[in-house]
């Protein structure tokens, strides 16, 4: 019927974690990393479980709700057909008639649907669901242990977030590829308790949030391409907080991380500091040019014409020089000779 099952917490499965687990957290996210771990249709997610897990969503009737919303999901496409179809809804509305256009038709259509699914979740006590999070692949492992990590000790563990999970690696390479992590919460109807969460996500791991999910909306496979076109999340980002107060969180989070990683860094330079000023030795100029694998054809012809230069003037003086070519080791043999003709005077 649906895609209830990829919420149901898996019994006897190695990629899910727990207080009970024989194996610590941090070993856990070591040996199963979401990059390492490849899906072959048997290992989708990831799972850790946190300690304030609600005991009454175990007695919901999930079943009976989604029947319910799986009625009125289909119900609510026919509708959405029927008004692409009918011609007598306008394509644009008149404020002269007062007319509505099929647009206003069918987005009135499907905000009242979102607002039964609402109460099909409360009356069958199935309001839980999750907030949705898009993580690149190569910074996936990093994001999703420290979300993990956070949930079990940290910031995430004194909020109402119960249990996160991660999708592994598609079985083939896929370029661009998103994975998704969900972090659990009892009621996605509880709109202070989502914001308290929404902001621990913001300020303390500075993630990309999608928005709000139910679990009712998976069990019915209700995404953004469902026929429907109910929204696909009871929440969005902008519908809790301002974009300037997201802005503001995340860049709270960058901040503090950037003046971490420079107080890091500082020891380091100053113990590299001795060592670079001892390295740091006067090097004659034409040895410097002459051993330099570094550079440019111009610089090695300007060498050369120079070196041409110096020849001929020591020929008009009447010196001999018996030289096979122009390069830098004939060029410092002639120094040597001169040196030692003056020593000789």
């Amino acid at each position: 019927m649906g895609k209830e099952s990829d919420d149901a917490i898996p019994q006897e499965y190695p990629y899910f974690w727990s207080k009970g687990s024989s194996i610590a957290l941090p070993d856990f996210l070591t040996k199963y990393k979401p990059s390492m771990v490849q899906n072959d249709g048997t290992k989708p997610w990831i799972w850790v479980e946190g300690s304030n897990r609600n005991k009454d969503t175990a007695e919901s009737d999930a079943t009976t709700a989604i029947s319910e919303a799986a009625a009125l999901s289909k119900e609510v496409s026919q509708r959405v057909e029927e008004i692409k179809n009918d011609d007598s809804i306008p394509m644009r509305s008149s404020k002269k008639t007062g007319a509505k256009s099929k647009k206003d038709v069918r987005e009135k259509v499907q905000a009242d649907a979102a607002q039964k699914l609402k109460d099909i979740s409360i009356k069958h006590n199935y309001v839980c669901g999750k907030w949705l999070i898009f993580a690149p692949a190569d910074k996936v492992d990093a994001i999703w242990s420290k979300i993990a990590t956070s949930l079990i000790s940290g910031p995430l563990a004194s909020t109402c977030a119960y249990l996160t999970k991660v999708a592994t690696s598609p079985a083939n390479e896929t370029p661009h590829h998103q994975h998704v992590i969900c972090l659990y919460i009892p009621d996605v109807y509880d709109k202070e308790s989502v914001t308290d969460v929404m902001k621990v996500l913001l300020r303390n791991h500075g993630v990309n949030l999608s928005g709000v999910k139910s679990d009712l909306y998976t069990g019915v496979g209700l995404d953004s391409k469902h026929s429907s076109g109910i929204p696909s999340t009871v929440w969005k980002t902008a519908s809790l907080l301002t974009d300037s107060e997201i802005k503001d969180l995340k860049d709270a989070y960058f901040s503090e991380l950037n003046v971490t990683s420079t107080s890091t860094a500082k020891p380091d330079e100053k113990k590299d500091q001795p060592s670079i000023a001892i390295k740091k030795r006067p090097i004659p100029k034409r040895k410097l040019q002459e051993d330099d694998p570094f550079a440019s054809e111009d610089e090695a012809d300007a060498q050369e014409v120079e070196q041409k230069q110096k020849v001929q003037a020591k020929r008009k003086t009447g010196k001999r020089i018996q030289s096979s070519d122009m390069d830098a080791d004939a060029d410092e043999s002639d120094k040597q000779k001169t040196k030692k003709k003056k020593s000789t005077r």
